[in-house]
């Protein structure tokens, strides 16, 4: 009997157990798996990346375009991520070194630079001759962004007379056949257009040759409908990887598509009602014997009101003014708490958003500029790594092959003319006293560098130096003297600038200012 009681109780145990595993009430489980009446309607799936981009790539790029055409609110945060990571253009300065020393070639850089800037613009860089270099990169975040993607065709032709033959075609990802999947006959697999090798790295691209939207202007090619396969060596693929094995590209508005679309029907409903509330001013109340005949309700009248008229009203009238409501007091806090949501969603602060300074100060400006700038040069190197070194490489490769640069020993060290530094937009000041004194006391104490801080700021350490040199020759050339000149600072103690800021002197005195203590 006691063996047979213990195996009933272990035959229930196990009943028991298994009942909890099914609703999910095992003490071992996360009370976010559970699966109770409270969580019941929670669908989730373990899908792949791509299984959950392939169904909602098209609906999702669509609504995000359709947004920015329309809501204020998503083309001022697209702007806004735009400006702070490409702004004016993230250009290059070609750091090549000595194979001795290490010190950098300046002549060879010098030619470099020319080169390349001369090949940025827009009838050079571009194969429709309409983006410069700088446009390009605006462009592509900007897709990225908005689109979720975009891709970049290496076409290997001069154009608009330029000497290097290489320009840049940009693809809208709408040309990428996001139908088109499965086997090649050579054995790769095609996903959603992209056409990959057993270890996921992209081999092709299968585009169509028209947009399919462009249904106005190209009715025989899209009754055709054919695909392109580029080599992917041909294409520059930008895109945002979030999950491991993910082959296409999702917008950054995904999380803010819904929101800010309610939004706008919520501004709508509020701007109806305050146009409906706004247009009845006041009532006029009758004595209840006067307004009805035969139990039955008259007629209406209506009184039209014009400024500063005085009327009449009949005895035992008395006039009730409508007081409208809308929009109500919840408005703003509601519109406030929502594009929070959204900036926090896309990566750009409240304030770029809705364009809301009322309630900033100087730190909480601080703030979001010191949690927005990481994501924007995490942006940066983004696009420096996938655009700006990829385009260059190839570019140096073509100029070499069509002699437009001498470099001595390329074939056998690329990599040596290769090497540039990208520098990115200037960082704005939100205080400019307090964050000078900020960036000198860290120069001093050695935890920045002149280098670092000059380059934050969007400039070069060289050229800034070179510039300086040149003010203070041209300053010294016309006898003027500023108190920002090193050779007028004192040594005594701790070095001060002399007392008088800028003394200007003619050309043709014989007597050089008198300076004590100088070196």
């Amino acid at each position: 009997m006691a063996i047979f009681g213990i195996g009933r109780t272990g035959a229930l145990r196990k009943q028991l157990a298994e009942a909890q595993q099914k609703n999910g009430y095992l003490k071992r489980a996360y009370a976010a798996a559970q699966n109770n009446r409270l969580t019941s309607d929670w669908i989730s799936q373990a899908t792949s990346a791509d299984s959950e981009i392939r169904g909602s790539i098209r609906m999702l790029r669509n609504r995000a375009r359709q947004l920015v055409r329309d809501s204020d609110f998503a083309k001022s945060a697209l702007r806004a991520v735009r400006n702070n990571v490409v702004g004016t253009g993230i250009r290059m300065q070609a750091q090549v070194r000595m194979q001795r020393g290490g010190r950098l070639a300046d002549e060879i850089n010098r030619r470099i630079e020319e080169e390349f800037d001369r090949w940025t613009s827009a009838k050079r860089c571009h194969t429709g001759g309409k983006l410069s270099w700088y446009d390009i990169q605006r462009l592509s975040i900007t897709s990225v962004l908005e689109s979720g993607e975009v891709f970049i065709r290496l076409v290997k032709q001069p154009f608009g007379g330029s000497k290097v033959p290489l320009g840049l075609e940009l693809i809208e990802s709408d040309l990428l056949d996001d139908d088109y999947s499965g086997i090649e006959k050579n054995g790769n697999e095609v996903r959603m257009g992209v056409e990959i090798d057993k270890w996921g790295r992209p081999v092709a691209y299968h585009f169509f040759d028209y947009h399919p939207g462009d249904y106005q202007f190209a009715y025989a090619a899209k009754a055709m409908k054919r695909r392109v396969r580029i080599p992917a060596e041909d294409i520059i693929h930008l895109y945002l990887i979030e999950r491991p094995g993910q082959t296409r590209g999702v917008s950054a508005f995904a999380t803010a598509i819904m929101r800010l679309r309610n939004l706008s029907g919520y501004e709508e409903a509020e701007i109806v009602a305050a146009r409906a509330s706004s247009s009845m001013m006041a009532f006029v109340k009758t004595p209840d014997q006067e307004l009805f005949e035969d139990g039955t309700f008259d007629q209406e009248s209506v009184l039209d009101f014009s400024p500063g008229s005085i009327r009449r009203l009949a005895p035992g009238e008395e006039m009730q003014f409508f007081t409208p409501n809308r929009p109500d007091d919840a408005f703003t806090p509601f519109v406030q708490q929502m594009l929070r949501a959204v900036a926090a969603g896309i990566g750009c602060s409240y304030t770029q958003v809705s364009s809301d300074f009322s309630q900033s100060n100087y730190s909480s400006s601080r703030l979001e500029l010191l949690e927005t700038r990481t994501h924007y040069k995490t942006l940066q190197q983004y696009l420096i790594e996938s655009l700006c070194e990829e385009v260059y490489e190839k570019w140096i490769e073509m100029a070499v092959l069509a002699g437009v640069l001498d470099l001595p020993n390329y074939d056998s060290n690329p990599e040596r003319y290769e090497e540039a530094k990208w520098i990115a937009p200037a960082a704005q000041f939100v205080d400019p006293q307090k964050e000078a004194a900020a960036y000198k006391e860290l120069i001093r104490s050695g935890i920045m560098t002149l280098s670092q801080v000059i380059a934050l700021h969007g400039g070069d350490f060289e050229d800034q130096m070179r510039q300086r040199q040149h003010e203070l020759a041209v300053a010294d050339e016309y006898g003027i003297v500023l108190d920002t000149d090193p050779s007028q600072v004192s040594n005594s103690g701790v070095s001060q600038p002399v007392p008088v800021a800028v003394t200007e002197q003619p050309a043709t005195m014989s007597e050089e200012p008198e300076l004590e203590d100088v070196d």
